[in-house]
């Protein structure tokens, strides 16, 4: 079953108005290949939402970094998927390691979030990972089929997800999962989706790597077959970024 490239940018705690601006101006003029190759999805802070959305190209969609669990109250500081919905924001990322090891997320409260977040019409990108330590001791895929399961023991629907395999050890520390090591983690969490959800959401999920994804290296993972994209991290707010998306042709070619 044919998986569309998915190429997503997480711009993290990053810019400014003028900066965004800039952004969104080197994004609207990329060449890039068409919808039908690949979905892009970009994701800025909260405060540039509105601005991102209204100014941003047609084919790109906007993602939000984050989301409550709930509709709404005194959870002062949290944005709620309602109000995703109600800005017209068709995507968020949760999970994503600075969340779990900053804030002490756990797999649980990530599977409640992301359940909540499907309930309420949004597609979500779900990010899982192991540590350094936790690869270093042999336990990477322990880590990441738990992560999985406490997504999969929450929801039926697995259409409006993407899974994002993220080794924390990689992200934003230059390191990079080599492409066998990327690929490996990805081919056992198909196989565990076929066995533990079903063969069909094993084969038409997404699953996309993250971690230190750069215009040098995004090719190579990007030939590999269960490799279905990228999240990225610090090179989305750069003009390699377009780069990165051009990589979709290796998968269309291929």
């Amino acid at each position: 079953m044919a998986r569309k490239f998915f190429v997503g940018g997480n711009w993290k705690c990053n810019g400014t108005t003028e900066e965004v601006k800039k952004i969104v101006s080197t994004l609207n003029a990329g060449d890039v290949p068409s919808q039908d190759v690949v979905e892009v999805v970009i994701s800025p802070p909260f405060v540039f939402l509105p601005v991102v959305k209204s100014s941003l190209r047609s084919d790109f969609h906007v993602a939000a970094q984050n989301c409550w669990i709930k509709k709404g109250g005194a959870y002062t500081g949290e944005i709620s998927a309602e109000m995703l919905v109600n800005l017209e924001i068709p995507w968020v990322i949760l999970g994503h390691s600075e969340r779990r090891s900053l804030l002490g997320e756990s797999s649980e409260f990530v599977g409640d979030k992301v359940a909540y977040a499907l309930s309420q019409g949004l597609n979500v990108i779900a990010c899982i990972g192991e540590t350094l330590e936790q690869r270093e001791a042999g336990s990477t895929m322990a880590v990441v089929a738990a992560q999985t399961k406490a997504i999969a023991e929450r929801i039926t629907d697995w259409t409006k997800v993407v899974l994002a395999y993220e080794p924390v050890w990689a992200i934003g520390t230059g390191k990079v999962a080599t492409p066998a090591q990327a690929q490996e983690v990805h081919f056992e969490l198909r196989k565990w989706l076929q066995a533990n959800v079903s063969p069909q959401v094993s084969a038409s999920t997404r699953i996309i790597y993250g971690g230190s994804v750069s215009g040098g290296n995004c090719k190579e993972l990007a030939a590999q077959p269960d490799l279905d994209g990228f999240l990225v991290g610090g090179a989305s707010l750069k003009p390699e970024f377009i780069d990165i998306i051009k990589s979709a042709e290796v998968k269309k070619s291929a």
